[in-house]
């Protein structure tokens, strides 16, 4: 099994992925390329001498055997570069990572339809209602939103995928011992049990320090086919992954904000330059050549006899995903449903009574 050799070698942090590769790409094998000898080591041209010591040095430290089993002890998944199910889109920018573990279902994210969203882990309020604004126009695709797991717009990307029924995958800077930040561990269990999946080229115990998170970055944009950033200073984690996303080929597309928030100073830099405004989904539907395909929401019924044998059938989750992006009032709901006076209310006391809603002042609605 080649598997537990790629994963061998991902489990040496002094390695990095191009040297994986050119290893990979001399030998053509990565059991032969991992047990190496010196003297082929040798024949490698432009291969440096140091280099090959050192991993010569850490190579002889591994038992393939052991680290594969700690990853598999953890019940954490493995795609490797040589596997056919190997993203297309991130095999082809200029260092893919060797190895993705992962939890949850990439397979059931549609990889074809990947876009991603990056901003400030300071988002502004505007920032992050922009966010949720466009990604809600997308609601019900198959569309799959592609983020970094960190606070500010990348919380806010996952959250309001999973509220409007799109898969949504996150990056992370860090192997699967480390939850970063602890304030999104809710948003790791999410996408590990059934919203999308959580991805890291990281062995299970490397620790999320600095230099790993502009690493992280080409990961978010290597799977999508384009980039969206929310908000982003001049000097930002945003701006690297939007000259990633420029270097990769992908379509960088821009949310406008208000000109005196210091966050959207690289927002209006990078418009200047040639990238795409976007106010809306359908701006990034343009902008990709997407057609999208509607599949059905996940819909609980209400329970039998919560409302009259003649009455029409209702479900908790259309109701629940209208009032989940922002509260609204009991008219508002009623015109945008146009369900009956008595029929609406019962349905929203039911949903209360369970814990779904709750009912705020100025009879406003807001998700629980």
């Amino acid at each position: 099994m080649n598997t537990k050799y790629w994963v061998a070698f991902s489990s040496i942090e002094q390695l990095d992925s191009v040297f994986i590769q050119r290893l990979y790409n001399y030998f053509g094998d990565i059991e032969r390329a991992f047990n190496v000898s010196e003297r082929e080591l040798e024949q490698i041209e432009g291969l440096s001498i140091k280099k090959a010591e050192e991993f010569l040095r850490l190579r002889d430290k591994v038992n393939p055997d052991k680290v594969f089993e700690e990853v598999e002890r953890r019940g954490i998944n493995v795609i490797t570069f040589d596997d056919s199910r190997y993203p297309y889109m991130l095999s082809q920018i200029y260092n893919p990572p060797m190895v993705l573990y992962y939890k949850g279902d990439i397979f059931e994210c549609n990889l074809e339809r990947a876009v991603a969203f990056v901003g400030s882990r300071r988002a502004s309020t505007n920032g992050k209602d922009s966010v949720r604004g466009i990604i809600s126009d997308l609601k019900n695709t198959d569309i799959c939103i592609v983020s970094g797991l960190a606070e500010g717009i990348d919380a806010v990307s996952h959250r309001s995928a999973i509220e409007n029924n799109l898969k949504t995958i996150g990056v992370i800077a860090s192997g699967f011992d480390f939850s970063y930040p602890a304030s999104n561990k809710d948003l790791y269990e999410k996408l590990e049990h059934g919203a999308g999946a959580v991805v890291t080229e990281y062995y299970p115990t490397f620790e999320p320090i600095k230099f790993r998170f502009p690493q992280r970055n080409r990961i978010v944009t290597g799977l999508s086919y384009g980039t969206v950033v929310g908000e982003a200073a001049i000097k930002s984690g945003a701006l690297i992954s939007a000259n990633l996303t420029l270097e990769q080929g992908r379509e960088l597309m821009c949310i406008p904000g208000a000109i005196n928030n210091k966050n959207t100073e690289g927002i209006y830099k990078l418009l200047k330059n040639g990238a795409t405004m976007v106010t809306s989904g359908e701006d990034i539907l343009n902008t990709l050549g997407w057609e999208v395909k509607l599949h059905p929401s996940p819909l609980t019924p209400l329970p039998q006899g919560a409302r009259g044998t003649n009455a029409p059938p209702l479900e908790y989750s259309s109701l629940l995903d209208l009032i989940s992006i922002e509260p609204r009032g009991f008219d508002e709901i009623q015109t945008i449903t146009g369900m009956e006076t008595e029929e609406l209310l019962t349905t929203l006391t039911i949903m209360e009574v369970e814990g779904l809603i709750e009912h705020t002042e100025g009879d406003r609605y807001k998700k629980a």
